[in-house]
């Protein structure tokens, strides 16, 4: 199979979705590699490195026309153009922000592959889980830099001074992006409360960390209670590829403190908190009834070389597996076939289809596989 590596456009995006050594490992399947030129750079690897492993470095176009194209993130307008009925490797969040985008995928007969409902044989997202990991770790600092009082923040430094801690950090979410949230928060001195579903996880979760964490259930009442004292709240909210639901009201972001910080990770799936937008790493935060909101949609873009290595890390046996086997692949893999989004014209995630209101275009990847049995 012919495989292509796509160069990130996405505002401030240096990630990329296949290093050096995972072109090499493809070359030694017998697979062909084209690498668009500068598609590594962000992430400290030239184009002489992947040439080095026997991938060819190519122009835009060339890499888009691969059997199996591979991207971190969502085709943006100025690619639609370059779509086909071929595969196509990424993180897509249809779900959440990207109508236009399942337009164009269904039109082009494309076979999108998210990363993010890839499932395990637990129901897990393997593929999903070092970028939450990233996404959770930068959500501690990330609102710990914007409440400084020179960012219009409350001034309040979260960390411990003298043995007392500062700072009240409230996590919405005991998922991946809502443990990596609490320990880095943790691991700074601030307090923690967490709203979730699964006491066990929160109970394994202090046994590792011990420390000034918190646990609640996740309903209205308790996030209700507990929003008003955040200085930084963490929305970490997944639904397998639906939308993400609101939580948080407008009137609850109104009764927090002037100069909180939201950090809403939940945004790829459209956000948690009613009041969030999408945000850039260029213009990543905005202000709304007094509170600072940073909604960026590529939060682990920030840290390209270690996002990238954890990435191929986690999607390389998948993409050595769609190489070797194609369609039979994901025939033969439930949780890998979750991952299909859409497929010869059809929508092939159910969530997807209930969240973009086009049920009428939904068809059950697993009716493909009966067509060509």
């Amino acid at each position: 199979m012919k495989i292509g590596v796509i160069k990130e456009i996405k505002d401030r995006e240096n990630r990329v979705a296949l290093t050096p050594a995972g072109a090499g490992a493809l070359r030694e399947q017998g697979h062909a590699v084209v690498v668009e030129a500068g598609a590594g750079v962000g992430s400290g690897f030239a184009d002489a490195d992947y040439a080095a492993r026997g991938a060819e470095v190519v122009a835009t176009a060339a890499a888009w026309e691969a059997d199996l194209v591979l991207k971190v993130k969502e085709p943006l307008e100025s690619e639609y153009g370059y779509l086909r009925d071929n595969f196509l490797f990424t993180y897509l969040h249809l779900a959440g922000i990207a109508p236009a985008l399942t337009e164009a995928l269904l039109k082009a007969g494309t076979t999108a592959i998210a990363y993010e409902t890839v499932e395990d044989e637990h129901g897990a997202l393997p593929l999903l889980a070092p970028m939450s990991a990233i996404a959770g770790n930068m959500a501690a600092t990330v609102g710990a830099w914007y409440l400084a009082r020179f960012n219009g923040g409350r001034g309040v430094q979260l960390g411990q001074v003298l043995n007392e801690r500062h700072g009240t950090v409230v996590v919405i979410g005991d998922g991946v992006v809502g443990r990596h949230a609490a320990y880095s928060a943790d691991g700074m001195g601030a307090g923690i409360v967490m709203l979730g579903r699964g006491r066990r996880k929160f109970d394994r979760l202090t046994k590792l960390r011990p420390g000034a964490m918190r646990f609640l259930e996740s309903n209205p009442d308790n996030i209700a209670a507990v929003v008003q004292e955040a200085d930084v709240l963490v929305g970490a909210v997944l639904l397998h590829g639906a939308r993400a639901p609101h939580l948080v009201s407008e009137d609850l972001v109104k009764s927090m403190q002037p100069g909180a910080v939201i950090v809403d990770v939940s945004i790829d799936q459209g956000g948690c908190v009613e009041t969030s937008r999408p945000t850039s790493h260029s213009d990543p935060v905005f202000v709304k009834h007094g509170i600072i909101h940073y909604c960026v949609t590529n939060m682990p873009g920030a840290y390209p070389r270690t996002a990238t290595i954890a990435l191929d890390t986690a999607t390389l046996p998948y993409v050595r597996r769609l190489a070797l086997e194609g369609m039979t692949a994901l025939k033969r893999d439930a949780g890998f076939a979750r991952g299909v989004n859409t497929c010869r014209g059809r929508i092939t995630c159910r969530p997807v289809a209930e969240a973009l209101r086009r049920e009428s275009q939904y068809t059950p990847f697993d009716e493909f596989v009966r067509r060509e049995a």
